[in-house]
């Protein structure tokens, strides 16, 4: 993939977060920087960063979000404010009986746990 500013620009700013933006978010953040740049522009991009395995997009039900962590890991969403945080969980046992309960053989895990984050308690 060849250099291009925008991108490594749009890279920076989901690289610099842990909130899993939207291309929404990253677009108005990338206006800063670049402001000619348009949200097609943006959806380009990140679309060449995802199958480059620069970012993971991440449907949290709603909207698409970004992701810079490409390590396996899981992910707390709370229900009022829609924060998403990483967390790591072991998921071998989730694995394992999946593939024997299910006779399903498992190459990825990938859970989302919503609840209630501690800003909202």
């Amino acid at each position: 993939m060849r250099y291009s500013y925008q991108r490594e620009t749009i890279r920076e700013i989901i690289s610099n977060t842990n909130t899993h933006p939207t291309a929404d978010m990253i677009f108005q953040q990338a206006k800063h920087r670049i402001p000619d740049i348009s949200l097609g522009t943006v959806y380009r991009n990140l679309k060449q960063l995802e199958a480059g395995g620069d970012v993971r997009m991440i449907y949290d039900g709603k909207v698409s979000r970004y992701d810079w962590n490409m390590r396996p890991h899981h992910h707390l969403k709370c229900k009022i404010c829609g924060d998403i945080t990483d967390i790591h969980i072991f998921s071998d046992d989730i694995r394992s009986g999946v593939q024997k309960k299910y006779k399903f053989e498992v190459d990825d895990v990938e859970m989302t746990i919503i609840g209630t984050c501690n800003k909202h308690k």
